[in-house]
């Protein structure tokens, strides 16, 4: 049985993933079950990249005391959700810049981003970045991660005409980039998604998701747009 949160608050994976919510959290298994292997000692986790606070949300209701961080700070939003959630009490909150850490070596038992490294814009800084999070970690200590694949050539094609920040956003690929995770003793990872993304509205996208998932053992892995997993140090 996977493990959930520890809390008796209202569970919400809108809450949590916030955007093409049914193609992100396909990530919520697994990162629960790696989430409750976690025992013992203060169970302290970081989330990087927060703006409105969902992961956040994730690591406190299943009992860890967060630090919620963005470059800027995380927003009013975030603070707003994680009071109506009663979870409160086992947040802080920070402006963290990625590639600079501002915490000590093996301080935390977790660390999570979610479709953060991408505007960092080039391989070299996306590696500075993971060094940082495998820096803070604890030994044994587990990166929650989620970004955004560079999908197919439609997909590349689209989003230099219709995404606005497409032009410094640096995409992940799958087959030739898992090597960022170079520090981490062990990396499990999956890959989902292909129509989702094209989605105009949130309706759309969840409907597109659906049929994501029934396409899933079809689509081929360098056509999809989100790779997640668990890494240790």
């Amino acid at each position: 049985m996977l493990a959930g949160p520890t809390t008796n608050q209202p569970f919400s994976l809108n809450d949590i993933f916030q955007w093409e919510v049914r193609t992100w959290s396909r990530a919520y298994p697994m990162w629960s079950k790696a989430l409750g292997s976690v025992v013992g000692g203060e169970r302290r986790a970081l989330a990087l990249g927060e703006r409105d606070g969902g992961l956040s949300l994730l690591l406190a209701q299943h009992g860890f005391t967060t630090l919620c961080s963005d470059l800027g700070g995380p927003t009013d939003a975030a603070r707003e959700l994680h009071e109506r959630h009663g979870v409160e009490s086992l947040v802080s909150y920070a402006s963290i810049d990625a590639l600079a850490i501002n915490q000590s070596d093996c301080t935390f038992d977790v660390v999570a981003f979610k479709s953060m490294i991408g505007a960092l814009g080039s391989k070299e800084k996306q590696a500075r970045a993971l060094h940082e999070m495998h820096r803070v970690l604890k030994p044994g200590g587990i990166l929650l991660f989620a970004e955004n694949l560079q999908g197919s050539a439609v997909h590349q094609t689209l989003r230099k005409r219709y995404v606005r920040w497409s032009s410094y956003w640096r995409y992940l690929d799958a087959r030739s980039d898992m090597d960022l995770f170079s520090d981490f003793t062990n990396v499990v990872a999956r890959t989902t998604g292909l129509l989702a993304s094209l989605g105009r509205s949130q309706s759309q996208r969840d409907l597109l998701a659906r049929v994501d998932g029934l396409l899933a053992p079809f689509i081929l892995k360098g056509w999809r747009t989100v790779v997640f997993g668990v890494a240790m140090k």
